[in-house]
Protein backbone atom coordinates (compact mmCIF):
# COMPACT_ATOMS: atom_id res chain seq x y z
CA UNK A 1 0.00 0.00 0.00
CA UNK A 2 1.71 3.48 -1.28
CA UNK A 3 0.87 6.16 1.51
CA UNK A 4 1.38 9.70 1.48
CA UNK A 5 1.79 11.57 5.35
CA UNK A 6 0.39 15.12 5.98
CA UNK A 7 1.29 17.36 9.01
CA UNK A 8 -1.35 19.76 9.40
CA UNK A 9 -0.87 22.49 11.88
CA UNK A 10 -3.43 24.30 14.14
CA UNK A 11 -3.29 28.04 13.83
CA UNK A 12 -0.26 29.50 14.52
CA UNK A 13 -0.61 32.53 16.84
CA UNK A 14 1.77 35.57 16.41
CA UNK A 15 5.72 35.32 17.06
CA UNK A 16 5.24 32.55 19.79
CA UNK A 17 3.51 30.22 17.26
CA UNK A 18 5.77 31.05 14.51
CA UNK A 19 8.89 30.02 16.62
CA UNK A 20 7.27 27.04 17.98
CA UNK A 21 6.26 26.00 14.35
CA UNK A 22 10.16 26.57 12.90
CA UNK A 23 11.39 24.58 16.35
CA UNK A 24 8.79 21.51 15.28
CA UNK A 25 8.54 21.56 11.60
CA UNK A 26 12.15 19.71 10.95
CA UNK A 27 11.62 17.10 13.75
CA UNK A 28 8.35 15.93 12.85
CA UNK A 29 8.96 15.99 9.30
CA UNK A 30 11.90 13.65 10.10
CA UNK A 31 10.30 11.51 13.22
CA UNK A 32 6.89 11.08 10.75
CA UNK A 33 8.88 10.86 7.76
CA UNK A 34 6.35 13.72 6.50
CA UNK A 35 5.29 14.48 2.36
CA UNK A 36 3.34 17.78 3.02
CA UNK A 37 3.48 20.09 5.74
CA UNK A 38 0.43 22.91 5.66
CA UNK A 39 -1.06 24.92 8.47
CA UNK A 40 -3.35 27.66 9.13
CA UNK A 41 -1.61 30.73 9.21
CA UNK A 42 -4.45 33.77 9.80
CA UNK A 43 -3.27 34.89 13.14
CA UNK A 44 0.65 34.75 12.23
CA UNK A 45 1.49 38.45 12.01
CA UNK A 46 0.64 39.61 15.92
CA UNK A 47 -2.61 36.93 15.92
CA UNK A 48 -4.34 39.90 13.52
CA UNK A 49 -3.74 38.10 9.46
CA UNK A 50 -0.89 37.64 7.54
CA UNK A 51 2.05 39.74 6.25
CA UNK A 52 4.36 38.82 3.19
CA UNK A 53 7.01 38.89 5.38
CA UNK A 54 5.60 36.75 7.65
CA UNK A 55 4.48 34.51 4.83
CA UNK A 56 7.87 34.18 3.40
CA UNK A 57 9.36 33.41 7.00
CA UNK A 58 7.39 30.45 7.90
CA UNK A 59 7.30 29.09 4.01
CA UNK A 60 11.40 29.25 4.80
CA UNK A 61 10.54 26.89 7.77
CA UNK A 62 8.77 24.16 5.93
CA UNK A 63 5.14 25.24 5.31
CA UNK A 64 4.07 23.96 1.57
CA UNK A 65 0.73 25.71 1.92
CA UNK A 66 -1.48 27.69 4.17
CA UNK A 67 -4.85 27.76 5.06
CA UNK A 68 -6.75 30.67 6.39
CA UNK A 69 -10.45 31.70 7.74
CA UNK A 70 -12.28 35.20 8.29
CA UNK A 71 -9.07 36.87 10.24
CA UNK A 72 -7.13 36.69 6.80
CA UNK A 73 -8.72 40.35 5.65
CA UNK A 74 -7.02 41.78 9.13
CA UNK A 75 -3.86 42.60 7.91
CA UNK A 76 -4.33 44.66 4.47
CA UNK A 77 -0.27 43.66 3.89
CA UNK A 78 -0.90 40.15 2.24
CA UNK A 79 -4.48 41.22 0.32
CA UNK A 80 -2.83 42.55 -2.89
CA UNK A 81 -0.33 39.46 -3.35
CA UNK A 82 -3.62 36.43 -2.44
CA UNK A 83 -4.21 36.28 -6.35
CA UNK A 84 -0.67 35.90 -7.09
CA UNK A 85 0.18 32.10 -8.58
CA UNK A 86 3.63 31.59 -6.28
CA UNK A 87 1.71 32.54 -3.50
CA UNK A 88 0.60 29.62 -1.52
CA UNK A 89 -2.38 30.60 0.74
CA UNK A 90 -5.74 30.08 0.18
CA UNK A 91 -8.71 32.47 1.61
CA UNK A 92 -11.79 30.21 2.29
CA UNK A 93 -13.47 29.09 -1.17
CA UNK A 94 -17.13 30.09 -0.19
CA UNK A 95 -16.11 34.21 -0.11
CA UNK A 96 -17.72 36.12 -2.89
CA UNK A 97 -16.12 34.84 -6.31
CA UNK A 98 -14.92 38.25 -6.93
CA UNK A 99 -12.93 38.56 -3.68
CA UNK A 100 -9.01 38.52 -3.65
CA UNK A 101 -7.36 35.29 -3.65
CA UNK A 102 -8.38 31.26 -4.60
CA UNK A 103 -10.11 28.77 -2.18
CA UNK A 104 -8.50 25.58 -3.55
CA UNK A 105 -5.14 24.89 -4.41
CA UNK A 106 -3.55 21.88 -6.57
CA UNK A 107 -0.20 20.00 -5.16
CA UNK A 108 0.94 17.16 -7.12
CA UNK A 109 -2.64 14.86 -6.21
CA UNK A 110 -3.57 16.72 -3.30
CA UNK A 111 -6.97 19.13 -3.55
CA UNK A 112 -6.06 21.75 -0.71
CA UNK A 113 -9.14 23.43 0.08
CA UNK A 114 -10.53 26.54 2.73
CA UNK A 115 -14.09 26.69 3.70
CA UNK A 116 -15.60 28.69 6.24
CA UNK A 117 -18.45 27.93 8.73
CA UNK A 118 -21.46 30.08 8.90
CA UNK A 119 -23.18 29.21 12.19
CA UNK A 120 -22.54 31.99 14.93
CA UNK A 121 -19.91 33.29 12.12
CA UNK A 122 -20.54 37.43 11.29
CA UNK A 123 -19.68 37.16 7.18
CA UNK A 124 -22.96 36.22 5.01
CA UNK A 125 -21.07 33.97 2.44
CA UNK A 126 -22.47 30.90 0.49
CA UNK A 127 -23.28 27.29 1.78
CA UNK A 128 -19.95 25.52 2.75
CA UNK A 129 -21.91 22.14 2.44
CA UNK A 130 -22.82 23.20 -1.31
CA UNK A 131 -19.26 24.31 -2.59
CA UNK A 132 -17.90 21.25 -0.93
CA UNK A 133 -19.76 18.38 -2.41
CA UNK A 134 -18.97 20.42 -5.70
CA UNK A 135 -15.53 19.94 -5.10
CA UNK A 136 -15.87 16.68 -4.02
CA UNK A 137 -17.22 15.82 -7.45
CA UNK A 138 -15.21 17.30 -9.53
CA UNK A 139 -11.96 15.99 -8.23
CA UNK A 140 -13.01 12.95 -7.31
CA UNK A 141 -9.66 10.88 -8.40
CA UNK A 142 -7.50 13.47 -6.38
CA UNK A 143 -7.21 12.96 -2.42
CA UNK A 144 -8.89 16.14 -1.07
CA UNK A 145 -8.21 17.74 1.86
CA UNK A 146 -10.51 20.12 3.61
CA UNK A 147 -9.99 23.00 6.54
CA UNK A 148 -13.49 24.17 7.78
CA UNK A 149 -12.82 27.04 9.54
CA UNK A 150 -16.03 27.12 11.63
CA UNK A 151 -17.40 27.88 15.19
CA UNK A 152 -19.83 25.04 15.62
CA UNK A 153 -18.57 21.62 16.74
CA UNK A 154 -21.81 20.48 14.85
CA UNK A 155 -21.13 22.15 11.66
CA UNK A 156 -18.06 20.79 11.29
CA UNK A 157 -18.88 16.94 12.26
CA UNK A 158 -21.94 17.32 10.05
CA UNK A 159 -19.87 18.21 7.01
CA UNK A 160 -17.26 15.21 7.49
CA UNK A 161 -20.02 12.72 7.97
CA UNK A 162 -21.65 14.55 4.76
CA UNK A 163 -18.66 13.94 2.57
CA UNK A 164 -17.43 10.49 4.21
CA UNK A 165 -15.98 8.77 1.49
CA UNK A 166 -15.70 11.73 -0.94
CA UNK A 167 -12.88 13.44 0.34
CA UNK A 168 -9.29 12.20 2.15
CA UNK A 169 -10.10 14.18 5.41
CA UNK A 170 -12.20 17.22 7.07
CA UNK A 171 -10.11 19.08 9.69
CA UNK A 172 -11.65 22.05 11.69
CA UNK A 173 -9.82 25.33 12.84
CA UNK A 174 -10.73 28.80 14.27
CA UNK A 175 -11.35 27.97 17.83
CA UNK A 176 -7.97 27.20 19.00
CA UNK A 177 -8.94 24.65 21.21
CA UNK A 178 -7.25 21.07 20.05
CA UNK A 179 -10.42 18.67 20.57
CA UNK A 180 -9.80 15.01 21.12
CA UNK A 181 -12.12 13.29 19.02
CA UNK A 182 -9.29 12.55 15.69
CA UNK A 183 -10.91 9.92 13.99
CA UNK A 184 -11.65 7.80 10.70
CA UNK A 185 -14.91 7.75 9.37
CA UNK A 186 -16.75 4.61 7.95
CA UNK A 187 -16.00 4.92 4.66
CA UNK A 188 -12.40 6.22 5.13
CA UNK A 189 -12.46 10.18 5.46
CA UNK A 190 -10.22 11.61 8.34
CA UNK A 191 -12.27 13.83 11.44
CA UNK A 192 -11.23 16.62 13.75
CA UNK A 193 -12.99 19.19 15.32
CA UNK A 194 -10.67 21.35 15.83
CA UNK A 195 -6.74 21.52 15.21
CA UNK A 196 -5.92 23.51 17.50
CA UNK A 197 -3.39 26.42 18.17
CA UNK A 198 -0.05 26.73 17.85
CA UNK A 199 1.14 29.38 20.45
CA UNK A 200 1.56 30.93 24.08
CA UNK A 201 0.27 28.57 26.03
CA UNK A 202 -0.75 30.57 29.21
CA UNK A 203 -3.05 33.12 27.37
CA UNK A 204 -6.63 33.04 26.16
CA UNK A 205 -6.58 31.78 22.75
CA UNK A 206 -3.10 33.41 22.43
CA UNK A 207 -3.79 36.55 23.98
CA UNK A 208 -2.78 37.57 26.97
CA UNK A 209 -5.13 36.57 29.75
CA UNK A 210 -5.88 39.58 31.64
CA UNK A 211 -6.74 41.39 28.59
CA UNK A 212 -9.63 38.93 27.92
CA UNK A 213 -10.57 39.00 31.56
CA UNK A 214 -10.65 42.14 31.46
CA UNK A 215 -13.09 42.39 28.94
CA UNK A 216 -15.44 40.29 29.94
CA UNK A 217 -15.67 42.19 33.39
CA UNK A 218 -16.05 45.48 31.41
CA UNK A 219 -17.63 44.81 27.76
CA UNK A 220 -15.60 47.46 26.70
CA UNK A 221 -13.18 47.00 23.59
CA UNK A 222 -9.30 46.69 24.24
CA UNK A 223 -6.38 46.16 21.98
CA UNK A 224 -5.48 42.64 21.95
CA UNK A 225 -1.59 41.68 22.61
CA UNK A 226 -0.11 38.37 21.95
CA UNK A 227 0.82 36.06 25.52
CA UNK A 228 4.62 35.40 26.14
CA UNK A 229 6.05 32.52 27.63
CA UNK A 230 5.74 28.34 26.92
CA UNK A 231 4.08 27.77 24.27
CA UNK A 232 2.05 24.81 22.82
CA UNK A 233 2.08 23.05 18.95
CA UNK A 234 -0.89 21.27 18.07
CA UNK A 235 -1.45 19.58 14.52
CA UNK A 236 -2.58 16.46 13.45
CA UNK A 237 -0.79 13.19 10.71
CA UNK A 238 -2.48 11.86 8.29
CA UNK A 239 -1.56 9.02 6.67
CA UNK A 240 -3.61 8.82 2.91
CA UNK A 241 -3.68 5.33 0.68
CA UNK A 242 -2.91 7.18 -2.14
CA UNK A 243 -5.18 4.62 -4.30
CA UNK A 244 -8.06 4.42 -2.28
CA UNK A 245 -7.88 8.08 -1.33
CA UNK A 246 -8.59 7.44 2.11
CA UNK A 247 -7.38 7.84 5.36
CA UNK A 248 -5.88 4.67 6.92
CA UNK A 249 -4.44 7.12 10.47
CA UNK A 250 -4.85 9.96 12.05
CA UNK A 251 -3.07 11.22 14.71
CA UNK A 252 -3.20 14.13 16.97
CA UNK A 253 0.05 16.25 18.18
CA UNK A 254 -0.20 18.33 21.42
CA UNK A 255 3.03 19.37 23.09
CA UNK A 256 3.80 21.69 25.24
CA UNK A 257 7.18 23.95 24.71
CA UNK A 258 8.81 25.39 27.02
CA UNK A 259 10.32 29.09 26.37
CA UNK A 260 13.65 28.43 27.09
CA UNK A 261 13.59 25.90 23.82
CA UNK A 262 12.36 28.72 22.34
CA UNK A 263 15.47 31.14 23.04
Amino acid sequence: MKTIKILFIGDIVGKPGRRTAKLMIPKIKEEENIDYVFANGENLAAGKGITLAKYHEMIEAGVDYFTTGNHVWNNSDIIPHLGEDNIKILRPYNYPNEDPGKGLAQIDNIVLVNLQGRVFMDENIADPFTAAKDIAREYKDKIIIIDLHAEATSEKVALAYYLDGEVSAVLGTHTHVQTADEKILEKGTGYISDLGMTGPYDSVLGVQKEIIIEKFLTQLPASHKIAVGDTIFSAIVLTINVETKKCVEIKRIYQKIDKESLA
